[in-house]
């Protein structure tokens, strides 16, 4: 199944949430009704919303419950996504200006703060306190995971654990709860959310490794912003961990590290991307991530067979194969 094909079959749900979406981030002061709207109108695989639509199959669906889960945690990426922007200095976001760079870093600062608001806002209008518990205990968490990175950034000697535990807080924990929050606002069953947390998390998990590899291995074109900016903020992802455990290669990667991180990132890193491509970091990421996607899977043999449980397989090995 093409994820075109899954969204396709979706798309009259997911207007509706595109448009809750653009409700949502409506405010009278132009400024901010502008910079949160030109990130809205970036796109994005919209992939959150689908987890909480396609987790909402498993239980009583109802649109009009489960869009309170579904537009508050796409907002919340997008809330993410304007932080991380002004974190890595990055000028570009899915080949579009990012907010910082169209106006400056404060108004892009003060612009996620209020998407933020406005999802937190939102959930209020569900009255299962377990919901809201969820969701403020992923925030505090995705807020670790960022700190926690700063913290790494040029840290030559983390581990394949330090590396795992940033990235299921950074990205998997929020795919995770799309897909419990979905079913739990449907009234599903507590095990079958349970179930799709996990898949969620796996999927996560998947979908971050292979970010990481785009990020070494992609083009401008595929990524809409040069390959190697994770490196050139310091941003050392699990190839290049890989990459640092072979002894012989490990002192040409220091070297070249060391060198990256005195230009303070604004260098050409062509060489490093070369020696990260020719080593076997590269596979044995890709195996890590394809690990994740037969685990994700795996958790979906216990649940219904339904069509969302053959979508949600479908989006699975989209996520492990992706090349955008």
């Amino acid at each position: 199944m093409k994820l075109l094909d899954l969204y396709a079959k979706l798309k009259k749900d997911i207007n509706v949430i595109e448009k809750e979406l653009e409700r949502s981030i409506d405010v009278d002061h132009p400024l901010l009704r502008d910079a949160s709207l030109h990130l809205l109108k970036a796109g994005g695989k919209r992939i959150r919303p689908v987890f909480v639509l396609l987790g909402g199959k498993f239980g009583t669906y109802d649109l009009e419950r489960i869009k309170h889960v579904a537009v508050p945690l796409e907002l919340i990426h997008m809330a993410s996504l304007v932080h991380d922007d002004v974190i890595d200095d990055a000028s570009t976001r899915r080949g579009q200006l990012t907010v910082r760079s169209k106006w400056d870093n404060r108004i892009a600062m003060y612009t996620g703060d209020y998407i933020f608001a406005k999802a937190l806002s939102i959930v209020t209008k569900l009255a299962n306190p377990a919901i809201h518990q969820i969701m403020s205990k992923a925030l505090v968490e995705m807020s670790i995971g960022e700190m926690e990175q700063i913290r790494f950034f040029y840290h030559t000697e983390q581990t394949v654990r330090d590396y795992l535990l940033r990235i299921k807080r950074k990205t998997a924990l929020l795919l995770a709860i799309s897909c419990q929050l979905g079913a739990m606002a449907a009234e599903a069953p507590d095990r079958t959310a349970k179930l799709l947390y996990k898949f969620g998390y796996f999927t996560g998990m998947a979908y971050q490794v292979r970010d990481d590899l785009l990020d070494l291995c992609g083009t401008e074109k595929e990524l809409g912003k040069p390959p190697g900016s994770d490196i050139k903020q310091g941003n050392i992802t699990i190839p290049v961990i890989f990459a640092l455990q072979n002894p012989e290669l490990r002192p040409d990667l220091l070297q070249e590290l060391a060198r990256i991180q005195a230009c303070d990132g604004q260098t050409d890193v062509s060489r490093f991307l070369d020696m990260i491509r020719q080593s076997e970091g590269i596979s044995r990421a890709e195996a890590l991530a394809s690990k994740y996607i037969d685990k994700a899977i795996g958790v979906l043999q216990e649940l219904p067979d339904i069509q969302a449980k053959k979508d949600l397989v479908g989006i699975a090995h989209f996520v492990g194969n992706r090349t955008y």
